[in-house]
């Protein structure tokens, strides 16, 4: 499937978040000069055909009293990435978890895992739990928190 022009104005729309609304694709289909049924089946379109990934909810985790985030960085063995990291991604507690290259000397972690808590107690503690569930007490890691939010919201494409 390709994207049309006539695809721009949708995806526009669509990208900074569904309306709060009872019928958001109504809403979306007024603004846009679709019918609903139109939005609901091109949405679907471009969701079977992979142009659109999946459709998620952002939450502002500020707002709801979680004021500390933690991105845990773990050292973990090449052999045991895929477990370690599929293990982690699966927990509750873990809202992102993904491998990035290690970068030697200075930077030996190769797996991310973001943790969101109401306090750093609160999280350091989910990361104890974390290690000692899943039999993760071998592996270093470091649990880095959230200076300073800048942004938050999700991609624009244009």
């Amino acid at each position: 499937m390709v994207i049309s022009d006539r695809d721009h104005p949708l995806i526009a729309a669509i990208q900074g978040g569904l309306p709060l609304v009872s019928r958001p694709y109504a809403d979306l289909a007024r603004r846009i000069g679709w019918s609903e049924e139109q939005v609901i089946n091109r949405i679907g379109e471009m969701q079977r055909s992979g142009i659109i990934k999946r459709f998620g909810v952002i939450v502002r985790h500020h707002e709801l009293g979680y004021r500390a985030n933690a991105m845990v960085v773990w050292d973990v063995p090449e052999q045991r990435l895929d477990e370690v990291g599929s293990t982690l991604g699966d927990h509750p507690c873990v809202t992102l978890c993904y491998q990035r290259p290690r970068r030697l000397p200075d930077w030996p972690y190769n797996l991310f895992s973001m943790i969101h808590g109401r306090s750093r107690e609160q999280v350091s503690a989910q990361v104890k739990q974390l290690v000692r569930e899943l039999g993760l007490d071998g592996i270093p890691h470091e649990i880095l928190f959230s200076g300073q939010r800048f942004k938050q919201r999700g991609a624009r494409y244009q």
